[in-house]
């Protein structure tokens, strides 16, 4: 939408607001504070035009006509056979592509059509993309390449001679049984709806919000980026093992092997490995580079040799008790199996060989986090969920299926290789796998080599679509560079994961952080099994997963495993993960776009708010738990500036009212008009007002109501706004006091009316007066706070000023309570009460009692006389004024005194009585407060059938000269209490 539609409309909107005042000059000190927001801060929030083939939609005129008239689809009109309803047919509408091949193109983030509304619709052909894959290339391959990897070669067997078969079953099982529950919940997750490409953290921000997916998804994404180097690594060290003449440098060194002896054992140079390293990565670059098609058919290149590999494992295993490859190595024996059952955890040295004063101690807990990351790289199909044809399907069917082979593969293992060799044997032969394997051992190499090769080239696969999808999320503008178009390959992406490959590769020695990688895969399956857990405890009405066999214990029970492996591997490293994922979510939370995804946790607070709600009861809230809940009313007297859907000083006063910024507001607009023809200038108002409020830091929520008139306005909000406890308790709003200045005769019954309402509906008053001269959270005060109690007001006039010292601008002020004695005799006695009153409910303030004597001495005999008079005299002869053209009306027509189409009555004496109290109260204000910080008075209620016109003017000469004064009515019921 172009910028002069949006001003168009809030000219309109303000038009209607406020058309019958002046507007607020440019200069006013009232908006001086909003003068630095954003004009166009609001533009995001108003409706976006829907284009049709490149023409607008409809126009001014299509929106008061009928929708059949004006709807077109691919530019020509159809008969609705549907009229009756409205609308056309669905498949006009929603562009079915089972029924007419047309395509509705989904926002590429939650912030598009975040309210179902502004979401730019297009209708057309879809766009020509990639070949979709089905289960087997898009996910069971996928998985079981990153599953099967360096550890079953060359780890395996160890873990069999150190744990034995018991405890070795033990940590497949409990490992396996990890993966497997967290496969379970990405089953049950992706089964509930389409699924856009991110995989894990698509799943997770959607059910923990964008703050926590993208906090896990950038963390998996630098797991999968550091483990491609990992996978890199070892393969090239595999391959110059195999191969030493290779090798362009060359390093000997000595270790322990087992002999009797040491003999020096030939090891790959560190700048060997980068350059070779440096070379797989770039090549492998170049294949993701080719797009999903070229993966594809490299894939079954690195896991047919990775298969065969193992079958000639299991060969070598069966026909090793005739070939006798090795002196350890026994063949299929009862008395081996029974030997390598139990475990024998002892101490060996860094290469893994069993040494007494070796300085590594082996236990349960180390074999497993040494197995772990053999059954990471279940979400190496979701990952790729962009490219499948259908995720509902691919995902639980071919990672789960992926999952159980693997597990059934390594249980297999474990009584195969505890069978067959020594434990000697076990933990001496590092490449115990390829002295056994038939028919010669390079079939090993090659399979490490290749196995690695595609655990690599699916980590390089996945990291570059995972980051593009967090970046086309739109949360961090920061990543706005990886943003790729649907149906496109992320090559700037690659690139990066490219550049952080090399970059590990080059350092050389991952030992310090592989760790980390497992503790981010980790990290990222609690996530998935926390969004699964939460979601089907919640059991929101939207959760209908196509996978029927999952559980919220099942759900929680994965995510604890998670957590219990994580502190097994390693405490310090479970810490440096959680704190990098915490940083990041801090960084989210600071810099990131806000965003409605309808995630599981909103679910849960709306859910909690339901119970809470309910809990409260409809029952009066007790005094100790009473908390303010303001109903600010942003009508203004008058017209305000563009862009200023309030005044400015509105939302500094609500933050005064709460304590440490707790509690909530609600501010409230009402628009003049009919609601069919400003329901879509209400929402926009709406949206405006929200966003003041945000811009302002208060803590509130934003309401515009459309009525004929302000007057039935407040009277609906008054009496529907809220629910049960939680309905507002006061009500605030700024003093009309250009009134008389512009001659608005009309504002003196809508302001009694609305104090009226108020009392019927038992709210709680407070009155601004000078709002332009509020101080902001900035501006210090100095001086006094001074309250008139008059009248009984069950404390909030004490509560109020105690809320105002929390704040910094008033924390130096002292509080000061002026009482009237009608009587000197009662002064004591009054004043020796309201300190101990004051003592009980822990509230520091001077007493001042005032009698009705001193108080007519001082308004005859002060200066303030002076100042007052003239105020009043001026306030006589207008009311007599005013009087006497309502008395000749009457007689003229021949009914009662009437005052804004109601008879009233007046006494006149009741009239003078009622200037009179108000001036000597202003001269008492004048007398005691002119330094004041700010003045806190009793609000006297409108009397019943008095002329509105006459209370404006008792009104106007209360708060005469008094720069800053809050006019306070509570309500029937006490806000403070004596009792702990």
């Amino acid at each position: 939408m172009d910028n002069e539609d949006i001003e168009g409309g809030e000219e309109e909107f303000r038009a209607q607001l406020g058309r019958k005042y002046r507007p607020v000059v440019a200069h006013d000190r009232a908006v001086l504070q909003m003068s630095s927001m954003d004009p166009g801060s609001t533009s995001d929030s108003s409706p976006k035009n829907v284009k049709i083939d490149g023409k607008e939609n409809m126009g001014s005129d299509a929106r008061e006509g009928s929708a059949p008239d004006n709807l077109r689809v691919n530019g020509s009109e159809r008969d609705s056979k549907l009229e009756l309803f409205g609308f056309d047919s669905l498949v006009n509408i929603l562009g079915l592509r089972s029924m007419t091949g047309e395509q509705i193109v989904a926002p590429s983030s939650p912030r598009e059509g975040r309210d179902g509304e502004d979401a730019p619709i297009t209708y057309g052909p879809p766009k020509p993309s990639d070949v979709k894959l089905g289960t087997l290339m898009g996910v069971f391959i996928p998985c079981l390449q990153n599953i099967l990897g360096i550890i079953y070669y060359i780890r395996f067997t160890w873990i069999v001679g150190m744990g034995g078969i018991g405890d070795s079953l033990l940590v497949v099982a409990f490992c396996g049984s990890c993966t497997f529950l967290t496969s379970i919940s990405l089953s049950a997750i992706a089964t509930n709806g389409a699924m856009k490409g991110g995989g894990p953290y698509y799943l997770i921000g959607r059910a923990l919000g964008p703050e926590v997916g993208v906090s896990i998804g950038l963390c998996f994404f630098l797991g999968n980026a550091v483990a491609g180097a990992m996978y890199v690594l070892g393969a090239v060290e595999t391959f110059l093992k195999a191969v030493p003449a290779a090798g362009m440098f060359r390093e000997t060194i000595t270790k322990v092997n087992g002999t009797a002896t040491p003999e020096p054992i030939q090891s790959p140079s560190l700048h060997d490995l980068q350059i070779y390293g440096i070379i797989v990565t770039i090549i492998l670059c170049f294949i993701v580079f080719g797009g999903v098609k070229i993966i594809n058919r490299v894939a079954p290149t690195f896991l047919i040799p990775v298969l065969l590999s193992i079958f000639c494992i299991f060969v070598g295993i069966l026909l090793a008790s005739k070939d006798d490859p090795a002196p350890g190595i026994t063949g299929l024996k009862l008395k081996t199996f029974k030997d390598n059952w139990f475990s024998d955890y002892q101490k060996t040295n860094n290469a893994g060989i069993p040494d007494p004063n070796g300085a590594v101690d082996w236990s349960f807990n180390a074999l497993v986090g040494l197995f772990f990351p053999a059954v990471t790289g279940i979400m190496a199909g979701s990952n790729r969920s962009a490219s499948l044809k259908d995720t509902q399907r691919s995902i639980p069917i071919g990672t789960l299926a992926a999952t159980l082979t693997t597990t059934a593969l390594y249980v297999i293992s474990v009584l195969l290789f505890g069978a067959a060799a020594t434990r000697e044997e076990l933990l001496t032969d590092r490449l115990l796998t390829a002295t056994i394997a038939w028919p010669f051992p390079a079939v090993i190499h090659i399979g490490i080599i290749l196995s690695t090769l595609g655990a690599a080239l699916q980590s390089l696969t996945g990291a570059p679509r995972l980051l593009a999808a967090i970046a086309n999320d739109d949360i961090l503008p920061v990543l706005n560079y990886f943003k790729v178009a649907e149906g496109r390959e992320p090559h700037i992406a690659t690139f990066f994961t490219a550049f952080i490959c090399i970059g590990c590769v080059v350092i050389g020695n991952l030992d310090l952080i592989t760790p980390t990688i497992t503790m981010f895969f980790l990290l990222c399956y609690s996530g998935v099994n926390l969004s699964c857990f939460l979601l089907d405890l919640l059991d929101a009405p939207s959760w209908r997963p196509r996978w029927k066999f999952h559980h919220w214990s099942l759900s929680l029970l994965g995510s604890v495993f998670c957590i219990v492996i994580m502190f097994l591997i390693s405490w310090s490293f479970t810490v440096v993960s959680l704190a990098l994922a915490s940083l990041i979510y801090y960084y989210v939370c600071l810099k990131g776009k806000a965003g409605d995804w309808g995630d599981g946790l909103k679910s849960a607070y709306f859910q909690l708010a339901l119970r809470s709600l309910r809990s409260l009861g409809a029952n009066q809230v007790h005094p100790k738990n009473w908390y303010p809940i303001p109903l600010i009313f942003c009508r203004p007297w008058g017209k305000l500036p563009e862009n200023v859907p309030c005044h400015p000083k509105l939302a500094d006063f609500a933050n005064c009212m709460k304590k440490k910024g707790r509690g909530m507001s609600i501010f409230v607009s009402i628009l003049d008009g009919d609601y069919h023809e400003c329901a879509e200038d209400a929402k926009t108002a709406c949206k405006q007002l929200a966003t003041y409020i945000d811009y302002k830091r208060c803590e509130g929520v934003a309401e515009i109501v459309v009525a004929p008139n302000m007057s039935e306005g407040f009277r609906g909000i008054v009496q529907t706004m809220g629910l049960g406890n939680l309905k507002p308790n006061i009500v605030v709003m700024r003093y009309p006091e250009i009134w008389r200045r512009e001659n608005l005769t009309e504002i003196p019954a809508t302001f009694v009316g609305i104090i009226n309402d108020c009392i019927v509906a038992n709210k709680a008053v407070v009155i601004v007066k000078g709002l332009d001269e509020w101080p902001n959270e900035y501006q210090r005060q100095y001086g006094t706070i001074d309250l008139y109690w008059i009248v009984r007001d069950g404390g909030l006039m004490l509560l109020l000023s105690q809320l105002l010292l929390t704040k910094e601008s008033f924390e130096s002020c002292k509080i000061q309570v002026f009482c009237i004695a009608e009587e000197d005799s009662d002064a004591a006695v009054l004043k020796a009460d309201v300190k101990k009153f004051l003592y009980d409910l822990r509230m520091q303030a001077e007493v001042i009692v005032i009698s009705m004597k001193s108080w007519d001495e001082q308004t005859e005999n002060g200066p303030q006389q002076d100042e007052s008079l003239d105020a009043f005299i001026a306030a006589q002869h207008r009311i007599k004024n005013y009087l006497a053209e309502m008395k000749a009306e009457a007689q003229k027509s021949g009914t009662p005194l009437m005052a804004d189409g109601r008879p009233v009555v007046v006494n006149e004496q009741q009239v003078e009585k009622f200037l009179y109290t108000t001036l000597k109260l202003n001269s008492t204000i004048l007398r005691h407060s002119r330094m004041a910080a700010v003045v806190l008075v009793s609000l006297p209620p409108p009397p019943i059938n008095h002329p509105a016109y006459c209370y404006m003017e008792y009104m106007d000469l209360l708060v005469e000269n008094v720069p800053r004064l809050l006019i306070v009515r509570g309500y029937r019921r006490d806000v403070v209490t004596l009792f702990t």
